[in-house]
């Protein structure tokens, strides 16, 4: 099993979330983050005052999947979150040891 962690824009984590469903994926943990990186600050007025936007707003998505269909989801979500511009995000593959079902007691991939 593999936990996939993505960090994406906010506004395409819906259309993620369907790409995602699509391939059998039925659950994620969503996280609203702050990121920054590349993409250079800049600098933004609010009420008249200028000031540095440093951190971009984020969402980061978690879910685990079986190893065989690990890289149909990895390419699902590059597709689906890209929009070319600084700043679309990452995604993050990790080995997952163990999972367990909490109500049900089940553990390993029927945990899914």
């Amino acid at each position: 099993m593999k936990l996939i962690s993505a960090v994406i824009r906010p506004f395409k984590l819906e259309e993620v979330k369907e790409v995602l469903s699509r391939l059998g994926i039925t659950g994620m943990t969503v996280i609203e983050v702050k990121s920054f990186g590349r993409h250079k600050d800049h600098t933004e007025t609010y009420r008249g005052s200028q000031y540095t936007v440093d951190y971009q707003p984020k969402v980061k998505i978690e879910f685990a999947v079986t190893n065989a269909i690990k890289d149909q989801v990895v390419a699902a979500i590059v597709k689906a979150a890209r929009t070319g511009q600084p700043g679309d995000g990452r995604v993050f593959v990790s080995p997952l040891e163990e999972m367990v079902h909490i109500r049900t007691g089940e553990s390993g991939a029927p945990a899914l």
